[in-house]
């Protein structure tokens, strides 16, 4: 596994992460869901992502309990806040982000968390109030650095231009073959402020797999068909969607590795990339993810893969 810096701190998170969201707590089976942590840190997958929302709170309270047994400088750990925890509890006021670190906290069974972030952008919220209530939580020691996810250039721009505040070390975008939109405006401004892309769905919700055939029922075990997890995927598996991902096979054949490392390596081709993050349901999952670290790929190859997809993305 390869390491990779966190903005300009000194956190380093593996290139390949383990995210919670719509498995663990919730879609995944306990004891198996254990077994996919335990085996990230076999394979020197450092970096957990959480939200206090996933499962309300139940994605948080599963880590809290797993990670319980290991020395916590032996993982950085990354959580969210803004979406709805109850009816009245949401958003990004100062109130709501003292309150929620806390309930985090306690959930996670930690005194502190490596990474706080922005689930979304709150525009009921001044922005001022938000960035101080973040650099409180800074300056208490109850998150070492912070971050947003799915913020607009502008509203990165405005955050950077409060003074006396903590500047945010990490964006955590959506980003793959099927999903390039950050490479617009997101990953250059971000380049120029000191701020890492953490990337979520760089499989495409599973889709760069290669497992969903087009014209073929859905797995019976994939997260396309759950109930609980496949309801946003519709997009992702339209027939002209899959057909193009099954034409990267040979790509990924002639690069000696296999179309999920493949997919993967081509995020982590980007240096502002910090961390691909994944969901495993099995363990085995996670050993082909994470032998997608540090692996060297023609950019030729990664040519043809975007002309490829480019019309059904």
């Amino acid at each position: 596994m390869k390491y990779r810096k966190l903005g300009g701190r000194d956190l380093k998170v593996s290139e390949i992460s383990l995210g919670s969201w719509l498995t663990y707590g919730v879609g995944v089976e306990r004891t198996n869901a254990q077994r996919c942590v335990d085996r990230a840190f076999d394979l020197g997958i450092n970096f957990i992502d959480t939200a206090n929302v996933y499962g309300r709170g139940a994605a948080e309270s599963f880590l809290g309990e797993v990670l319980a047994k290991r020395k916590r400088d032996s993982y950085v750990l990354a959580t969210k806040v803004f979406f709805p925890m109850s009816a009245s509890d949401k958003g990004l006021s100062r109130a709501q982000i003292a309150k929620q670190i806390d309930a985090s906290l306690t959930r996670l069974k930690t005194d502190y968390v490596d990474l706080y972030q922005c689930h979304r952008y709150d525009p009921e919220t001044p922005l001022e109030e938000t960035m101080q209530a973040l650099s409180d939580v800074v300056r208490q020691g109850k998150a070492r650095a912070i971050g947003f996810s799915e913020w607009s250039p502008d509203q990165i721009r405005a955050a950077f231009a409060i003074d006396g505040v903590e500047r945010f070390v990490s964006s955590q975008p959506q980003y793959s073959l099927l999903w390039r939109r950050p490479e617009k405006e997101v990953i250059p401004l971000c380049r120029e402020r000191g701020v890492s892309q953490i990337v979520w769905s760089p499989l495409g919700q599973g889709v760069l797999t290669g497992k969903y055939l087009p014209g073929a029922p859905l797995p019976a075990d994939s997260r396309a068909k759950s109930d609980s997890m496949g309801g946003y995927m519709q997009r992702l598996t339209e027939p002209k969607v899959l057909q193009a991902v099954q034409t990267l096979k040979p790509l990924a054949q002639e690069a000696g590795c296999t179309l999920t490392q493949f997919a993967l390596a081509w995020v982590l081709r980007e240096a502002n990339v910090a961390s691909a993050i994944v969901g495993a349901s099995r363990p085995e999952q996670l050993d082909e993810n994470a032998a997608a670290s540090g692996l060297t790929i023609d950019p030729a190859l990664f040519a043809k893969a975007e002309q490829i997809v480019a019309p059904a993305a």
